[in-house]
């Protein structure tokens, strides 16, 4: 048995890659964040579709989770459009939308190796607490055996 081969031609490839192109930008734009991650990472291996879409969605107007989906398809990127990735990051810094900020500055520190700091309320009230102290078993049967 033989398998019979077909043969696309280059007008049906070049559909079915628009239609996928759609269907992970849509899926992009969803409210669950693991589907819009999954779908930024499927069109960080777009090359320069890929790109092209998660730009205009990271400095567009969309959701935050969109937003964040996009700019982790950014950081994403390998090869040669890791440097056009960054570009576009750098870009959403000077944007004014504090969103599209935050998600800029979580994602280029994360590429640069390092763990973006929250900006976090409770710290303070933290820090006032008692540390957690380490009691001996021995010592707190020799107390109770002192007192006999």
């Amino acid at each position: 048995m033989k398998l019979e081969e077909q043969k696309s031609s280059g007008k049906e490839k070049d559909e079915a890659a628009i239609e996928l192109l759609r269907q992970l930008a849509r899926k992009l734009c969803s409210n669950d964040i693991t589907t819009a991650r999954l779908a930024a990472f499927n069109l960080s291996w777009m090359q320069e579709d890929g790109l092209a879409i998660l730009s205009k969605t990271l400095l567009g107007d969309f959701s935050r989770t969109t937003k964040k989906a996009a700019a982790y398809g950014l950081r994403s990127m390998k090869g040669r459009m890791k440097k056009m990735a960054v570009e576009v990051l750098e870009q959403g810094l000077k944007h004014r939308d504090r969103t599209t900020k935050a998600a800029c500055v979580k994602a280029l520190s994360l590429m640069k190796g390092g763990t973006p700091k929250k900006a976090d309320s409770h710290s303070k009230s933290e820090s006032n607490r008692p540390g957690i102290q380490r009691t001996d078993k021995r010592n707190i049967e020799n107390k109770s055996s002192f007192g006999r």
